[in-house]
């Protein structure tokens, strides 16, 4: 198998120049895989850090968190009052990395004084964005993520959700 074959076939058995095999790992992570995590992300199943190396580095507008310890103590505290549903309408993925269009629809669950956000929210707003998010892989981990905003579809204080 030459390189372009081996690259093609997105890892698998590689031939040695000695004709012996030897199994050749792929950090590449694919979109099957990834659903696996979306999947269990939406549901609040907080196995999803299962996904991230424990040295992650999370960059959320300008906030940053560290450790895949820090990213699960962030998300066990903001689902207790958000329902967070993410979608991904586009997915790219190479051994380096992935980067994806996620569309998201926030629903406030339960009261917040002193939400995330800076704003105090209350149970049954919404808010609607679309953002691209960019992970970085280390040994089939997320190392470093960063999430940009790019298109509010709808304020947590526009009204009726249904009408949007």
């Amino acid at each position: 198998m030459n390189k372009r074959q081996f690259m093609l076939a997105g890892a698998g058995l590689a031939l040695t120049a000695a004709g012996t095999t030897n199994a050749a790992v792929s950090n590449r992570i694919s979109r099957a895989d990834y659903d696996v995590y979306l999947k269990r992300f939406n549901a609040n199943d907080m196995t999803f850090i299962e996904f991230y190396h424990p040295d992650v580095v999370l960059e959320l507008g300008a906030k940053e968190i560290r450790g895949n310890t820090g990213i699960r103590d962030f998300y066990a505290n903001v689902k207790k009052y958000i329902k967070e549903t993410v979608e991904v309408t586009e997915f790219i993925s190479d051994e380096g990395g992935i980067a994806v269009e996620i569309p998201t629809r926030f629903e406030c669950i339960a009261d917040w004084a002193d939400s995330f956000w800076g704003v105090p929210l209350k149970k049954g707003q919404v808010m609607r964005i679309v953002s691209f998010g960019f992970y970085k892989v280390v040994d089939r981990k997320f190392s470093r993520v960063k999430s940009a905003r790019y298109k509010m579809i709808h304020d947590w204080q526009m009204g009726d959700p249904q009408k949007v």
